[in-house]
Parts: C-alpha cells; structure tokens; sequence
C-alpha cells in the first residue's frame, strides 16, 4: 500500500469506513477556531462525539461544513451541536428544505435512512471562500450525485476534500437519474472541473486520501461512460448500495424484515417502477441478495441477513 500523502498539521482526516463518511477536523490554534467537515451517520454520532473531543483535547468545535445533506454526511450534526454549539454551514440550495425540515425534500425518508434534525447558521455558494486551518478553501459546485454537493479546494496545497463527487475508485450514486433528472452529465462536468483545478491531493468522502488524482479521475470517467450507457446500470447499483447501507447499519436483520423496508421505502418505490417494473419487487430483493452475497458483501444463515465487510 501506499504511503498516504501528508496533510498540513492544522487537518486531521478521520476515515469512516462506508457507514459514515469521512471526517476532516481543522484546529487553528492562531486564532482559536475549529471546524469540522461532514459528521457521519446518526448511529454513530458518539463515535465521531469521541472523536472530535479527543483531538479537540478541551477546545471547542467551533463550526461545521457539510458537502452535501446525505445521512452518512450530516447525521452527527445535531449530537455535536448540542455539545458545542458550533456554526453550521450546509450547501445554500438546501436551507429552505432543512428550515422547514421537509420531509420530502431531504433524501432521508426516501432513502429510508435515519438523520437527528438539525439547524444552520450560514450558506456555502459555488465560488465562496473560507478560512479553515490557517488556510484558504474554495468553495466548489458538485452536482451529479447530489445535486446540491459542495467540494472545498485549497489552491494554495493542492487539496481538494471531493465529498461524494470523486473517490479512488469511482463516485457516489447518481441519485437524480433514478427520478428521471439530469445527474450524469453533471457529473461529466464536475469531473472536468476537478481535472482544471490541478489538485495534487484528494480527501474523498468514503476512503483513504490520495494522490493519484489523474488516475481516478480516468477511473471515475470510465465508469461514468458505464452507467451512462444503461440507465439499469445505474438504477441496480443504487439498490445494492442502499441494501448495503441498510445493512451496515443494522448489522443482521430478518429477510422479512429486510424485504419490508424495501417494499416501504419510496426511492425503492421509484426506482422499481421506472426501471424494473418488468420484474416483482421479491425478484428484484433476491437477485440483490444473490449479487450482494458474490461479492462477499453479507452472509444468509436461516432468515437472518448479515452485513459482511
């Protein structure tokens, strides 16, 4: 494995897993400020709690950053406001919907997710600026898997913390598509912008940093000209992935009880009637079960399922 590239000394990458995105705390001893960007998933708010606190060692978080409102992204942010109040600034296009906390706006009913309501205080727009760590970030639209996803840049390291918009290995799911919007060609473009900024190091969303920034980005392109040739690509890829999330965070669970949170859950609904209406909900569950249990992703003994990482 490769030796992970070094961060300035004001930055700490906490890496999550797939459950929780990725944490990046900034401690700015100069001017006694912190921030913290993206908060993971609700269960596991003592988690990143604990986490902060320790590197915080008896400062104050002073603010949060969300890159997008995904549950695995803002889930923390209320556990860690009611212990530090910090400012809380989210993407400028969701604040009417997380005001009002709208059900329907906000992709955590739909996704049949779990996420602890939550305030804010300001709004990042494509082209704002910040100050986090004694740096400068960028303030970067990322529409394609989210609509409404924000990246930061640091010109003056190379830095670029990519949320769900670029992993080593791909990118999140093109959530707009599976409603029959616009989200693939957004996501071409985002991929381009990445490429013009010329970063040098990448802080993604799910898994560890790195540097070979050309080389994902070519990878995340091939895959985009994979999914964008079949919407089904697109639409299977989801289902699996939210199964998966599913059962990150449940752990085990019946194959009753699974295959009603399927049938009840409205992205679910959707996606089904869109692309595989063709096919019964059971088939499209069972042939999820089968393709996540080939890729070793969980286990089946009697009626339980289990997660398997």
């Amino acid at each position: 494995m490769s030796t992970p590239p070094l961060l300035p000394s004001t930055m700490r990458v906490f890496e999550r897993g797939w459950l929780s995105a990725n944490n990046i705390l900034f401690i700015d001893d100069a001017t006694g400020e912190s921030a913290l960007v993206d908060t993971g998933y609700v269960t596991h708010a003592a988690q990143t709690e604990a986490l902060v606190a320790a590197a915080l060692d008896g400062r104050p978080l002073t603010h949060i950053i969300n890159t997008h409102l995904h549950s695995d992204h803002c889930g923390g942010n209320a556990a860690l406001q009611a212990r530090w109040q910090p400012r809380t600034a989210i993407p400028a296009a969701e604040a009417a919907a997380v005001a009002s906390w709208d059900h329907v706006a906000l992709s955590f009913d739909a996704t049949g997710q779990q996420c602890a309501r939550f305030g804010f205080d300001a709004l990042l727009h494509d082209g704002d600026r910040l100050r986090l760590g004694g740096i400068d970030w960028d303030v970067v639209a990322a529409p394609g898997h989210d609509p409404h996803a924000v990246m930061l840049f640091a010109p003056s390291h190379g830095i670029l913390i990519s949320g769900d918009a670029l992993w080593e290995s791909g990118f999140g799911v093109i959530f707009p598509e599976l409603d029959g919007e616009s989200g693939f060609v957004e996501q071409a473009a985002v991929l381009e912008r990445i490429a013009a900024l010329d970063a040098r190091i990448v802080i993604p969303g799910h898994g560890r940093p790195f540097d070979d920034v050309t080389g994902a980005i070519s990878h995340a392109r091939s895959r985009l000209d994979y999914l964008q040739g079949d919407g089904v690509r697109n639409a299977t890829h989801a289902v699996r992935v939210l199964v998966k999330f599913k059962l990150l965070e449940l752990q085990a669970v019946s194959r009753e009880a699974l295959f009603a949170w399927m049938r009840d859950t409205p992205l679910m609904q959707r996606i089904h009637a869109r692309f595989m209406a063709g096919q019964s909900i059971e088939d499209v569950f069972d042939q999820t079960l089968r393709a996540l249990a080939k890729a070793g992703a969980l286990t089946t003994e009697g009626d339980q399922v289990r997660n398997q990482d």
